[in-house]
């Protein structure tokens, strides 16, 4: 069945309700005084992050970023870039659509 899987999803050993798919999130990042752009740079350079940028607002510097699965994503967020010098704080908004 053609559409089969667009409704019920298989992961690479054809088990019906698996996910083989990247997931994304926009980390949402506050630094120490006078770090977010040496911040941004920094995360910029982890490999699986797509962009991020230091920003005005509540939120020092904000970075999308993909990892292969919701564990993957939680590890790659508490062991790099929550150990990045000037890291204060985080929040993670997982990408639905």
């Amino acid at each position: 069945m053609i559409g089969w899987r667009s409704l019920y999803p298989v992961d690479s050993n054809g088990e019906k309700g698996g996910f083989d798919m990247a997931i994304s999130a926009y980390v949402f990042i506050e630094c120490t005084a006078g770090a977010a752009r040496e911040v941004a740079n920094e995360v910029g350079r982890i490999s699986g992050v797509k962009r991020s940028n230091a920003t005005t607002g509540p939120y020092d510097v904000i970075a999308l970023v993909e990892a292969s699965d919701v564990n993957v994503l939680g590890d790659f967020i508490v062991s790099k870039i929550q150990n990045i010098s000037g890291v204060l704080r985080t929040q993670t908004n997982v990408i639905v659509d």
